[in-house]
């Protein structure tokens, strides 16, 4: 595990200081940045988002689905995990928490879009850091390829009705046109050019070049993650300071929803007696986000001055650490499986 992700948490709050920071000094250049868009779609965000979602497409190696039949319980506890339990408790907690107990202290249309971002974020599982859970579990590595490439899949077909019906569910009006073309950008589009750009450097012949591809990318990609940081909160930094408690208010229900997926996930792998190298990534993929999609969905969607991007970025502070407490958990249980 690289300086990068075992302090993700840390980068992304001085992210978020020197965003807010930035916001009061220089808002005139903040709003010039919002204006570059087309259909709610930011130009500069998207190339950002691109320069962390890429890479991450490069990994995935693809020619794993044929491995699909092998040791199925535990894909099939992931995909049930992702697709059927995780979008709609999340969506459940976001009503909960924005509309019930939280509902004197956030106004009803910010509610609604803070519902929105963590139901995005519910909808987006994990991509690229579930190899570091799985790595520090000491997880079947292949088998987690072959979860992370069929969910994948999935969520090309999956993501935007899914969502759509849990935003309408929680009466917000979806805009189905942008909806959807946030699919093809930062979901169809990066995945085809990983799988070519995949395919090319193996023709080669040579595994070394891939490496060397990955590890030229990797700090684009850690560029375009805090440069998100920073224009989100830098466009919010009014909102921010003027109540910063949103930032405390979003994080509870998203702890609660991380943990309680991850105790679900945890107990159905324990009684389908999966072995703990293949439970303990499967339980990961479905606790962790792909918070890269969600943020710039989230964007496309409602703007960058919105609650819902918010909601996405507050994601990206809370993932790390409880996803390594959870890893912590996870190594301490071993013994659980037999």
């Amino acid at each position: 595990m690289g300086v990068f992700e075992r302090y993700l948490s840390v980068w992304v709050g001085l992210a978020i200081v020197v965003g807010i920071v930035a916001g009061r000094l220089f808002p005139n250049y903040f709003s010039l940045i919002a204006q570059f868009e087309y259909a709610q779609v930011n130009f500069v965000i998207a190339v950002l988002i691109w320069l962390m979602i890429y890479p991450m497409m490069v990994q995935i190696d693809f020619s794993s689905i044929k491995d699909v039949g092998k040791k199925p319980k535990g894909l099939v506890l992931t995909l049930v995990i992702n697709w059927l339990i995780k979008p709609f408790t999340m969506a459940f907690l976001g009503w909960l928490f924005f509309k019930v107990l939280f509902a004197d202290w956030v106004d009803p249309q910010t509610a609604s879009e803070y519902i929105a971002g963590m139901i995005l974020l519910g909808v987006a599982p994990c991509t690229a850091m579930v190899f570091v859970w799985s790595q520090m579990t000491k997880g079947d590595a292949t088998y987690t390829l072959v979860q992370v490439s069929v969910n994948d899949l999935i969520m090309i077909f999956a993501f935007a009705p899914i969502a759509g019906f849990l935003l309408g569910m929680t009466d917000i009006t979806v805009p189905w046109n942008t909806l959807l073309l946030s699919v093809v950008l930062y979901v169809l589009i990066p995945l085809i050019a990983g799988v070519l750009t995949r395919q090319t450097l193996e023709k080669s012949q040579n595994t070394q070049k891939l490496q060397h591809f990955l590890s030229t990318m990797k700090p684009w990609s850690v560029i375009g993650l805090l440069a998100t940081v920073v224009l989100l909160f830098g466009l919010q930094s009014d909102t921010i300071l003027s109540n910063p408690q949103a930032i405390v208010l979003i994080a509870i229900p998203l702890l609660i929803q991380t943990y309680g997926i991850f105790a679900i996930a945890y107990f159905l792998a324990k009684q389908m007696k999966l072995p703990h190298n293949i439970a303990a990534p499967a339980c990961m993929i479905g606790t962790s986000n792909f918070f890269e999609l969600a943020v710039a969905v989230a964007i496309a969607l409602f703007g960058l001055h919105s609650g819902a991007a918010l909601a996405t970025v507050v994601g990206v502070l809370v993932e790390v650490p409880v996803m390594l407490s959870l890893v912590w958990f996870a190594n301490r249980t071993r013994h659980w499986f037999g």
